[in-house]
């Protein structure tokens, strides 16, 4: 059982030269290894077209819940009433799609991260049990609607829409930002503020709702297989019993994010490997000056850069997963994996940039990819600077966002 587990794990991360994958799971590695046999049979021949039109390949990303990554049995053997995999996988389920594409690890984390921990930490027993199984098989597409126009990091104090009871029913008015499949999604938690006391609160709007328009955000030159869409709604009800009624304020919203920065450091960390994998491709394989790319030594100083990016992000990613398995939840860790990792991303994919040269700006070898989408995630899910406060309030014990 060990040496199969071995054996799938060399075939998936040559890279991971620390073994960070041999903390998984035989039943993780094979969902995993089933994921990669799909991506490159499904998505791969496609991902660049799709990627150029800016269109999401639905049909073939669907294939994916063939391999059960967030209910496949296997990844629950030994903790049957999970509500979820562990976090160990977790992180190597997007590095895996991460190191194929962006994208596509994004609109997962909108669905599996942001709208499934949602939905689980803020919801009841009943919703837990009417929304979470539908979305977990991919029945129900979700999604997470936070960000506003004019308000990104600073959501907190300055978030902007509106939700106000009536009877039974709330009546949602304002306009949302950047949110990932929301013009397709069937579920739609929207974070809005109660007028009455003021206090974040969440409630799930249902595809078709009267007064809910989402169009997707035009020219993007990053992330642009996915749509991220501009949400108004305008007197949209929702029934009492669709509000989320675990979450009451904005220390509920930041225990979800805790989560989801941690899951866009581990797909930080699949597009330093992946950007790795697609370089050490080219350079094993383009001839100049009568010798393969890879043959120079100043090729092979970048590589073994890119390498160590490589296992300094799993390292984050990996530790991170661990403390989040035994139960420790800390904004801190989360904001300085997101914060590290992202840096190394920024470097690694411009690293394989230089090396593959003038190929490096075209979708032919992968690289363009890596290189457009790795300032998206750089960006989201708290931008540099904020992690790097969040660290640094850690540390000195005194916040200095404003």
């Amino acid at each position: 059982m060990a040496d199969k587990k071995q054996e799938i794990l060399k075939e998936l991360y040559p890279e991971d030269i620390y073994s960070y994958a041999s903390k998984l799971t035989l039943g993780e590695a094979e969902v995993l290894q089933q994921t990669r046999q799909i991506i490159e049979k499904e998505l791969r021949p496609v991902i660049n077209e799709y990627w150029e039109k800016a269109e999401f390949p639905f049909e073939q990303f669907y294939k994916l819940a063939d391999a059960g990554i967030m209910n496949n049995p296997k990844l629950f053997e030994g903790r049957e009433n999970a509500q979820k995999p562990r976090e160990i996988y977790n992180a190597f389920l997007y590095y895996e799609l991460a190191r194929f594409d962006s994208s596509v690890a994004t609109f997962y984390t909108v669905h599996g991260g942001l709208g499934y921990n949602t939905i689980l930490l803020g919801g009841d027993e009943r919703q837990v049990k009417e929304f979470a199984p539908k979305v977990a098989n991919f029945e129900w597409q979700t999604c997470f609607a936070l960000t506003e126009p004019d308000h990104g990091s600073d959501v907190a104090g300055g978030l902007a829409t509106t939700a106000k009871r009536e009877g039974d029913h709330w009546v949602l008015n304002g306009e949302k930002r950047w949110i990932g499949g929301a013009d397709t999604a069937d579920i739609i938690p929207v974070f809005a503020r109660d007028v009455e006391d003021h206090k974040i609160k969440c409630f799930v709007v249902r595809k078709g709702a009267k007064g809910y328009n989402a169009v997707p955000v035009p020219r993007k030159v990053s992330l642009r297989a996915i749509q991220n869409a501009h949400i108004t709604l305008e007197d949209v009800v929702v029934p009492e019993e669709d509000r989320l009624q675990n979450i009451n304020g904005f220390k509920d919203v930041a225990n979800i994010l805790i989560h989801t920065r941690a899951d866009v450091a581990h797909i930080a960390t699949g597009m330093t490997g992946g950007a790795y994998a697609a370089t050490v491709k080219v350079a094993k394989e383009r001839d100049q000056f009568g010798k393969k790319v890879g043959h120079f030594q100043i090729t092979q100083e970048k590589l073994a850069r890119m390498l160590a990016n490589v296992t300094s992000a799993l390292s984050f990613s990996v530790r991170i997963s661990e403390l989040m398995d035994e139960g420790q939840y800390e904004m801190v860790n989360s904001a300085l994996a997101k914060m590290n990792n992202a840096l190394v991303m920024r470097d690694t994919v411009a690293l394989g940039r230089g090396i593959v040269g003038g190929n490096g700006i075209t979708l032919d070898t992968d690289i363009g990819r890596f290189f457009a989408d790795a300032e998206a995630i750089y960006t989201y899910e708290g931008t540099h600077e904020v992690n790097a406060l969040i660290v640094g309030r850690e540390i000195v014990g005194k916040g200095a966002f404003v």
